[in-house]
């Protein structure tokens, strides 16, 4: 606990809520107040894909249109009488060059990444307080833990420095989501930043109740799968009006089909060049000197190899896996082996 929670007033909404929404997607956001029954209205969404904005519509009963966020200024989102409401700014900027499944690129002010865009936050808050316009009491932002990682804190700490200079207080911590009631391991990096001296704690982790498979549904109607014959008619749909190449499709049908044979044959040379190693080197042990990982492991060699059919390749894949994650000696690989296995 900070010395300032003794001095801070804990934050506290009164007023009706006017929600703005940058990079709104779907309206996720949105969709958390109304499940918490708070009070608010649609004010202003901005956001660029035609098809998250209908989604958005679609959800929500609205009407908006598509906005791309570096041609909205401090007028397009009409804050005004912060006595009789509360202007709650949500920017969850794409995680594309943050993420480990992206390039992690960054979001360098002028890098012309996708996260870059944050900084078009910064201008359009700038042209507020430029203008002697209000601000929004309330920011909120969500994004992968690895907006504030060592490569990018330098940027998030900017990010931070200039939230302050505007008067806000900001609150940032990195929550999962299977810790607050959802089937779902999802860490994310949740920011609340309030204009003014203010007092704010993240809320305590819930028991969770439900798993997975407490949601999925055991009948689930054939229209929701795409089968082989849709999937044929789709492609040859798109070769006919021109939006798929058919000389393309073969190409990349092609190289797709090579590169995925190498990598079946690199994986099965490497497989069973380990496995020899392996096997020679159990050859040398006694059967009364022999750990429950050496056993295990020619246990599960035979059972890798022993069925090449369709599962082949997932065999080779989970055998090339263990060897890469913990290539220490056959101790290692023949344990993580046994945790493979039996899960």
């Amino acid at each position: 606990m900070s010395i300032f929670d003794f001095t801070r007033e804990s934050i506290s909404i009164t007023k009706p809520i006017r929600l703005i929404e940058l990079f709104a997607g779907y309206g996720s956001q949105a969709m958390a107040l109304k499940r918490i029954g708070a009070k608010f209205e649609h004010h202003r969404v901005v956001e660029f894909d035609k098809y998250a904005i209908a989604s958005y519509n679609a959800v929500h009963g609205t009407d908006f249109p598509t906005m791309d966020i570096t041609k909205v200024h401090a007028e397009d989102l009409n804050i005004c009488d912060t006595n009789a409401f509360t202007y709650l700014l949500t920017y969850s900027f794409p995680c594309t060059d943050l993420s480990v499944a992206g390039k992690q690129a960054g979001m360098s002010k002028g890098s012309g990444t996708r996260s870059g865009l944050l900084w078009e936050v910064e201008r359009i808050l700038t042209e507020i307080r430029d203008s002697n316009g209000e601000l929004p009491q309330i920011l909120f932002m969500e994004n992968v833990p690895q907006v504030h990682s060592q490569d990018n804190m330098p940027d998030f700490r900017k990010w931070l420095d200039f939230l302050e200079s505007l008067g806000y207080t900001n609150y940032y911590q990195d929550l999962n989501a299977k810790n607050y009631g959802v089937a779902q391991n999802r860490e994310r990096c949740f920011m609340f930043s309030f204009l003014g001296e203010y007092n704010y704690h993240f809320p305590q982790p819930i028991p969770l109740k439900k798993k997975l498979k407490d949601y999925l549904e055991d009948n689930v109607d054939e229209k929701y799968y795409i089968n082989n014959e849709k999937a044929d008619k789709l492609i040859k749909q798109l070769i006919d009006n021109g939006t798929l190449p058919q000389h393309n499709l073969d190409r990349q049908t092609d190289r797709q089909t090579d590169r995925q044979t190498d990598r079946q044959t690199d994986r099965l040379a490497l497989t069973e060049q380990s496995i020899s190693h392996n096997r020679e080197k159990l050859r040398t042990v006694s059967r009364q000197d022999m750990t429950v990982e050496y056993q295990t492991c020619g246990q599960m060699e035979t059972w890798l190899l022993k069925d090449m059919g369709e599962t082949a390749e997932k065999q080779i894949d989970v055998a090339v896996t263990l060897r890469a994650r913990d290539y220490k000696g056959l101790d290692n690989y023949g344990s993580n082996g046994v945790i493979e296995w039996k899960n």
